[in-house]
């Protein structure tokens, strides 16, 4: 295998079969996520960067080099787990959310939501805004987690391209976003108050979860469709055991639970309800 250059090659490296599944294979083992072959020419585009910025010829060396630098790992995966998302995504889910979910019968105490898979925060700020609006001060709470900490990192900071707050209803984004001005101009940003709201934890929804209380809802959206089917099966039973009773699971509108045993009642499509205690 090769080492790291020193001198700019006029044509990066090529990704070959056997190296695509080294490191498809490390996504499983840590992430649950199934790499198809047709996802070759995603790894090699989206890697291929940190192999020119550090000067490694190959990417066999490069993936060699993982196995002892944690934090490159960690970089790799980020890269391979980042997912499109934007603001108010699915808008039925969050009309049910404030319909249904808010108005409806609950445990005492704050309602509580997860956004299990958060990326760079649209969908745990869209929770967010539309809590804010349906509970008038009433206590809530939000959690976003996610497997990157690139993406969390973004999410935290609450910054976006004009262009993407296009999707937040003009009345929750003139209520709960800032406009950049000066060097920010083309920015916006989520207001400090309802940032606060939100927290934000890395977690592998593939491995044991923390210790995290009781969920009224979780969202869990377009997320299952990258694991294979054991996969889907083990996290769906950590998030159902994480529901109150009568709590709800929103999956994307393209997911299902079919064959997955969960204990979960089918509401309407994409949206589950665990059944009361």
């Amino acid at each position: 295998m090769g080492g790291r250059r020193h001198a700019a090659a006029t044509r990066g490296p090529q990704l070959t079969e056997r190296e695509f599944h080294l490191f498809r294979d490390m996504l499983l083992d840590v992430a649950g996520i199934e790499l198809s072959d047709a996802k070759r020419a995603l790894v090699a585009g989206r890697l291929g960067g940190r192999l020119r910025e550090h000067g490694w010829d190959s990417y066999g060396a490069y993936f060699h080099h993982l196995r002892h630098d944690h934090a490159e790992r960690q970089a790799v995966v980020d890269l391979l787990t980042t997912n499109e998302t934007y603001f108010f995504r699915e808008p039925r889910h969050f009309e049910f959310l404030r319909d249904t979910i808010v108005p409806g019968p609950r445990a005492p105490g704050p309602l509580r939501a997860w956004s299990a898979a958060c990326s760079s925060g649209q969908e745990p700020y869209s929770i967010a805004m539309t809590l804010a609006q349906a509970l008038a001060g009433q206590p809530w709470e939000v959690l976003a987690s996610d497997l990157s900490t690139r993406m969390l990192a973004r999410a935290r900071a609450g910054i976006y391209r004009a262009a993407d707050v296009e999707g937040i209803p003009r009345a929750l984004l003139h209520k709960y976003c800032l406009r950049g001005v000066g060097q920010h101009e083309g920015q916006s940003q989520v207001d400090p108050a309802l940032r606060e709201r939100v927290s934000f934890r890395q977690i592998n929804l593939n491995a044991r979860l923390p210790a995290l209380g009781a969920f009224d809802v979780i969202f869990l959206r377009n997320v299952l469709i990258y694991f294979g089917h054991e996969t889907k099966c083990a996290v769906v039973r950590r998030l159902q055991a994480q529901l109150r009773p009568g709590g709800w699971l929103i999956v994307g509108h393209a997911e299902t639970l079919n064959r997955v045993n969960s204990g979960l009642t089918l509401v309407q499509p994409s949206i589950y309800r665990k059944p009361d205690a």
